[in-house]
């Protein structure tokens, strides 16, 4: 009983989506060709299941080369209409085509010069009767045996977003190599899931200098590996501080610049640092809490083993930190 009434709704909402074909005209090719022309975004915007339903849509269009937003309706009235602009696309999903929030907004939306298609299953609504173009989504009936759960509907509105998206792939020639610039999560995700040790700067790479030289020495050092910073170490090769470039900078602004001061008198003690075996998850996180770009990679007694740069986690110039 419980796999029929599963295969029942499987095919309630196959057929559901297969019968979105016929509802295929000359409106479709109208609002592919507008958001090719647009200068401006595609908003999508919708209450309830229809609104989880616009977030993914606009997820995928951005994925695809298809700048979107979705803006929720009664947000836009207090506010939000801000975001939009004339030169955008509005979408508005309702399967009723009389959601009130939604109905409310349009004519804001028009006032603003956008146009508006509407994603509606009642072609007669309040909605398609306001909006520039209507793309049909009509379902003959929802998968919920009460009629009351949005279940077709929503899958066929889904369905209808993922054909826009699709056929927007193709009309701007967007290729994969676009798509992986879009999605640099799986290149992230791989460097994020080791450890400090596969990525560090080992060996002659670590701008070390001694506990015995002078500031121009270290800065000598920072200036030749390149990476702001110089790690001060014992005769046991020990972390005992560092210097950076803002260390630099700050005793110049004090007037307390002495080339043959020893690099100890104004190096920064205890510095952050990681040990070996650190992920590279925890190092990212300690760099952003910090606002720091290098750490200092030392095994358990404290002797320097590697270095770490923002770079060697992230890939140079592919991302950032959070700006906060």
């Amino acid at each position: 009983m419980i796999i029929k009434q599963a295969a029942d709704v499987l095919k309630i909402e196959a057929e559901a989506v297969l019968g979105l074909v016929d509802k295929l005209d000359q409106r479709f090719i109208d609002m592919v060709e507008s958001i090719c022309m647009s200068k401006g975004r595609v908003i999508i915007s919708g209450i309830g299941k229809s609104g989880l339903i616009g977030r993914k849509i606009a997820a995928t269009l951005n994925s695809t080369g298809t700048n979107s937003f979705f803006l929720h309706p009664v947000e836009a009235m207090h506010g939000d209409l801000g975001m939009v602009c004339r030169d955008d696309i509005f979408i508005a999903l309702s399967n009723s085509g009389e959601t009130e929030e939604l109905n409310i907004l349009i004519p804001s939306i028009t006032g603003i010069g956008c146009k508006v298609i509407a994603f509606t299953g009642n072609p007669s609504s309040t909605l398609a009767s306001t909006a520039d173009l209507v793309i049909d989504v009509g379902v003959e009936k929802e998968a919920c045996p009460l009629g009351l759960a949005p279940t077709s509907s929503t899958t066929a509105l889904l369905a209808m977003g993922d054909a826009l998206a699709v056929v927007l792939i193709e009309k701007k020639q967007f290729k994969s190599s676009d798509f992986k610039k879009f999605h640099p999560g799986g290149k992230l995700g791989q460097r994020l899931a080791g450890n400090v040790d596969g990525i560090m700067l080992t060996g002659d790479r670590i701008p070390g200098v001694s506990d015995r030289a002078s500031l121009r020495e270290a800065i000598l050092t920072i200036d030749r590996f390149r990476l702001g910073i110089a790690l001060v170490v014992d005769d046991a090769e020990k972390l005992v501080g560092v210097l950076t470039d803002g260390d630099v900078r700050h005793l110049m602004a004090l007037g307390e610049w002495t080339p043959d001061r020893p690099v100890v008198r104004v190096m920064t003690q205890n510095p952050k640092h990681l040990k070996t075996g650190t992920a590279a998850y925890d190092a990212l996180n300690m760099m952003e809490q910090h606002q720091i770009t290098v750490l200092p990679i030392t095994d358990d007694e404290g002797h320097v083993m590697g270095i770490l740069h923002l770079h060697d986690i992230l890939g140079k110039g592919q991302f950032k930190f959070s700006g906060k």
